[in-house]
């Protein structure tokens, strides 16, 4: 009986114990382990404290948008998952902090951590980077948010791209300088003969060759030189006739005045059909003073130059007037060049040009504007333009072609040029970006004038040696809207 109450009461006890203990730990009091060995709990391990502090971390950092998580280019504001089912990345506007070391307990610090504010807003600016401002928020034609402009922040008038990106680019950059613009106007051309230097030789009497001295199309001749010796009937009859009448004039020199003066008509005469017929004096002389007839007859070169065409032949029988020889001077020739009609008005007597031939590569040939003929071919709308060139070591062949190129001034004073790269033209505006420095780029809009031969003339925006960008603009500029696009995205 003694042993069943002592069970009994024991297991009331610990009835007892297991409820004391139950309800000292719902109410939260702090107790007594029940045996000094019991061990204490395990501590939180460092890779749950830095992740826990990372989490605390990320949570804190400002999201400027999503990323697609295979690193292409598709963006989105908010959080998004592609075809896969894949969470887009998020991109933050600082760079990710170093996770602490690991088995660190967590970070303390003496300050609390607080959220870095941007500060005090200025204004809004296009966040397409167009010049325009608002003081107060605002969306522009196509519903993008204008984007907020903080105290000591960019004022949007500068775009800053990092230094190795600036290098990554390759973008260079050129002063504006003065510059006397000319513009060069370019036309095809071919080589002509010097019509003030083409001589043809005919006979203005009816005969037959005897004897050819020159017989080769090319051949080199010289003036006074003989070309060919000709027999011709009616010359020796004029040669009798002038023989005749010069005796007979002197023979009459006792008769009246009347016959004196009849004799002295015929002489004379006589006289002036050889002369006609460009018989030399010196031969006439030979003939009046010796009284002997000349058979044949040497006709002589009338210029030094080219023989370009040669019909006389051994033995032929010639035609008044029908022409046996054409000799050509080619020291100086002439280029006409086919202008189009829309460049005729910078086109100038007296101009300079220079005249390139494929036929002869390395060569310049520099000549000066002499005609400028009146008539537009219709097929081409194109009118012909004569360039006279000196020609002293043959070089220049009738029909070699060339390309012409006239320099015609756009100004008579210097004016302030860049190169025409580094103008973005939007079609109704056009802008340069001026290097500011250290990687910063200040868009600037200009007014533009003429433009030639790579430059461009600026009339209004930039001054005498500012610097602007004359490569690798186009990409400055998209990357710089590509960033104020991404700014208004986050806005939203």
């Amino acid at each position: 009986m003694s042993a069943t109450r002592a069970l009994l009461l024991g297991s009331v006890a610990v009835v007892a114990a297991l409820g004391g203990g139950y309800w000292l730990g719902r109410s939260g009091q702090s107790h007594q382990p029940l045996a000094a060995n019991t061990a204490p709990p395990p501590a939180a391990t460092g890779s749950h404290t830095g992740h826990d502090a990372a989490a605390q971390v990320a949570k804190e950092r400002q999201i400027l948008f999503y990323q697609h998580p295979d690193g292409s280019a598709d963006y989105s504001p908010t959080p998004k998952k592609d075809a896969k089912g894949r969470d887009y990345i998020p991109v933050y506007a600082d760079p990710e902090p170093e996770p602490p070391p690991a088995g660190a307990g967590p970070q303390t610090s003496s300050a609390s951590p607080k959220p870095v504010g941007k500060g005090k807003i200025l204004y809004y600016r296009n966040a397409m980077g167009l010049p325009d401002t608002s003081p107060v928020p605002k969306k522009d034609s196509m519903g993008m948010e204008y984007v907020p402009v903080y105290e000591g922040e960019d004022d949007g008038t500068t775009l800053k791209v990092s230094l190795d990106k600036v290098q990554k680019l390759g973008v260079r950059t050129e002063a504006a300088k003065m510059t006397t613009l000319a513009r060069s106007i370019r036309a095809v051309g071919s080589v002509q003969v010097d019509e003030r230097n083409l001589h043809v030789v005919a006979s203005k009497f009816e005969g037959y060759i005897e004897r050819l001295n020159v017989n080769q199309t090319g051949q080199a001749v010289k003036r006074g030189q003989s070309l060919m010796e000709v027999y011709s009937p009616d010359l020796v009859l004029a040669q009798r006739e002038f023989l005749v009448a010069a005796t007979g004039a002197k023979s009459l020199e006792n008769a009246s005045p009347e016959a004196r003066e009849a004799a002295r008509s015929l002489a004379d005469g006589a006289l002036a059909r050889l002369k006609n017929w460009d018989i030399p004096t010196s031969q006439i002389e030979k003939l009046r003073q010796g009284g002997q007839i000349t058979r044949t007859l040497s006709f002589a070169s009338p210029a030094s130059g080219i023989v370009l065409e040669k019909r006389a032949v051994q033995g032929m029988r010639f035609m008044p007037g029908e022409m046996l020889y054409q000799i050509a001077d080619l020291s100086t020739v002439w280029v006409i060049a086919e202008v189009f009609e829309q460049d005729l008005a910078q086109v100038n007597l007296g101009q300079t040009a220079r005249v390139n031939f494929n036929a002869l590569p390395g060569l310049t040939f520099t000549g000066k504007v002499t005609f400028l003929y009146p008539t537009v071919t219709p097929e081409t709308r194109t009118a012909k333009v004569r360039i006279e060139l000196p020609n002293h070591d043959g070089h220049l062949k009738p029909a070699l072609y060339g390309a012409v190129e006239l320099a015609s001034p756009v100004a008579d004073h210097p004016v302030l040029t860049i190169p025409d790269s580094a103008v973005l033209d939007s079609g109704t505006k056009q802008a340069v970006l001026v290097e500011k420095g250290e990687g910063r780029f200040e868009p600037r809009e200009v007014k533009s004038g003429a433009r030639t031969n790579g430059l461009i003339e600026i009339k209004e925006g930039l001054a005498e040696g500012e610097k602007v960008v004359i490569r690798a603009n186009f990409l400055i500029d998209a990357e710089s809207n590509l960033r104020a696009a991404l700014q208004s995205f986050h806005s939203h």
